[in-house]
C-alpha cells in the first residue's frame, strides 16, 4: 500500500492505522524525501513492538507522472493523502488504475468523481473510493448507520458539524474552490424532497447541546447532502456548519472578497486564533425522524473526536481496509455511500483515540433546539 502525503497530519494518520492493521508492506511517500523518510523510520518502523518490516519510502511529486507511476507500481492500494484536491485532479487515480492498484482519496470530490470511467475501473476490477474523510465522507456515513440500524423509513434528517481545529493550507484551498464552483449553496436546505434555496437562515450565539459555548451556525446544502437525502428518502433535512470562535466566522464572510492566496491566509490564521489556548474539538450530531414497525421514533447520534486530520485519515484507511476485504464493488464510489455503514463504524471505534475519535453514543430522541446564548454569561 502506498500513501502519498504520508508524513502530513491526514496522511500520518492513515499511515499508522495502515501499518498497524498488518494487511502489507506499506510505501510512505511525498514530495519531501527526507521528510519520508523519517517518518517512516522513526513513527512506523517497530512502533506497534511486532517487529514488523521497515515500512518503505521515497519521492512522489504528483505534478510528475513518471514519478507517480514509479511510486504506485506494485501497491495493492494508492491512497491520497496530499493536496489540493483541484490541482491533483485524476493524476493519481489514473495512474493507480495503469498499476492495477484500488484508489482511496481523502478528498476527491465530485469532479474527480465525474472525470472518473466507471465502467474503466469495473472491467479492470478495482475499485476508486472517493471523499474519504470527515467531511464528505463520515458526514454521510453516519446517517446511513443511524438510519440502517433504527429505521424502517427516514422522514427527516438534521444534522450539525462542528470543527474547532487548524486549517490546513490544503483544507482551505480545497474549500475555497467548491464555493467558487457553487457545488455547496449556502442557506440552501432539503424541503419536501427537493433542494430548497434560501430555506434557512445563519444565526450567531447560539447554544447547542454537546457543541464547546456559543456557537454560529451556517445552514448549506451540497451534493453529498443531497446524495443522502435521496438515497434515504428523506422528506426535510437541514445541514449546519457550527463555528466555535469567531475569528473563524469573520473569516467566512470575507474571503469572498480576498484575492485566493489572501483569503486562504486568513481561513488559516483565523483558526489559529479561535484554537488558541484551547483543545481541538470535533462533533458531529445527527438526528434522524421516521418510524420502525410502524411507530414514529427519533434517534440522535452523536460522534465526538480531537481532530479533522486523525479522523479523516481513519476514514480513508478504513477504506482501504473495505477494499481489501472485497466489501466495495469495482468501480468509482464515494467513501460515504461505498462503504458498509456497520462494520466501518465497530472499525472506527476500535482503533479509538489512535485515530481521534473519542466515542459515539445515540440517544432516543432530539437533541435540543438552538437557542440564544445569553451575553455576559460564562
Amino acid at each position: 500500500m502506498g500513501v502519498i502525503g504520508g508524513y502530513g497530519e491526514v496522511g500520518a494518520s492513515a499511515a499508522r492505522l495502515l501499518y498497524g492493521s498488518g494487511l502489507g508492506p506499506l510505501r510512505i511517500g511525498g514530495r519531501n524525501a527526507e521528510a519520508a523518510r523519517r517518518f517512516a523510520d522513526t513513527e512506523l518502523s517497530g512502533a506497534d513492538g511486532r517487529g514488523r518490516p521497515a515500512a518503505e519510502h521515497g519521492r512522489v511529486d504528483f505534478t510528475d507522472d513518471a514519478s507517480v507511476a514509479a511510486f504506485a507500481e506494485g501497491c495493492r492500494v494508492l491512497v491520497n493523502c496530499a493536496g489540493p484536491s483541484h490541482r491533483i485532479g485524476d493524476r493519481l487515480a489514473r495512474a493507480a488504475l495503469r498499476a492495477g492498484a484500488d484508489y482511496v482519496d481523502a478528498a476527491g470530490d465530485e469532479p474527480l468523481h465525474d472525470r472518473l470511467d466507471p465502467q474503466a475501473w469495473a472491467s479492470a476490477g478495482r475499485g476508486a473510493v472517493l471523499s474519504a474523510g470527515l467531511k464528505p465522507g463520515l458526514t454521510a456515513l453516519l446517517p446511513r448507520w443511524v438510519a440502517a440500524r433504527d429505521f424502517d423509513e427516514v422522514d427527516r434528517l438534521s444534522a450539525h458539524l462542528c470543527v474547532r481545529d487548524r486549517f490546513t493550507v490544503t483544507a482551505a484551498e480545497d474549500y475555497l474552490r467548491a464555493a467558487e464552483e457553487g457545488r455547496v449553496e449556502m442557506l440552501a436546505a432539503w424541503r419536501d424532497g427537493a433542494r430548497r434555496s434560501a430555506a434557512s437562515v445563519r444565526t450567531t450565539r447560539v447554544e447547542l447541546p454537546f457543541f464547546p459555548g456559543p456557537v454560529a451556525l451556517l445552514p448549506h446544502l451540497g451534493p453529498e447532502e443531497e446524495r443522502l437525502a435521496r438515497s434515504l428518502g428523506v422528506r426535510d433535512g437541514d445541514w449546519c456548519t457550527a463555528l466555535a470562535g469567531e475569528h473563524t466566522g469573520r473569516a467566512f464572510d470575507r474571503v469572498r472578497t480576498l484575492a485566493p492566496q489572501e483569503a486562504v491566509a486568513a481561513l488559516c490564521g483565523a483558526s489559529r486564533l479561535d484554537l488558541a489556548g484551547r483543545e481541538p474539538f470535533v462533533g458531529l450530531v445527527v438526528s434522524l425522524h421516521g418510524t420502525r414497525d410502524g411507530r414514529p421514533r427519533t434517534r440522535t447520534a452523536v460522534l465526538r473526536g480531537r481532530s479533522n486530520s486523525g479522523l479523516t485519515g481513519a476514514l480513508a484507511a478504513l477504506a482501504v481496509v473495505a477494499l481489501l476485504r472485497g466489501e466495495v464493488a469495482p468501480g468509482r464510489h464515494f467513501a460515504g455511500e461505498a462503504l458498509s455503514p456497520a462494520p466501518t463504524v465497530e472499525r472506527l471505534r476500535a482503533v479509538g483515540t489512535a485515530a481521534g475519535f473519542e466515542g459515539l453514543t445515540v440517544l432516543d430522541g432530539a437533541y435540543t433546539e438552538p437557542v440564544a446564548a445569553e451575553e455576559g454569561v460564562l
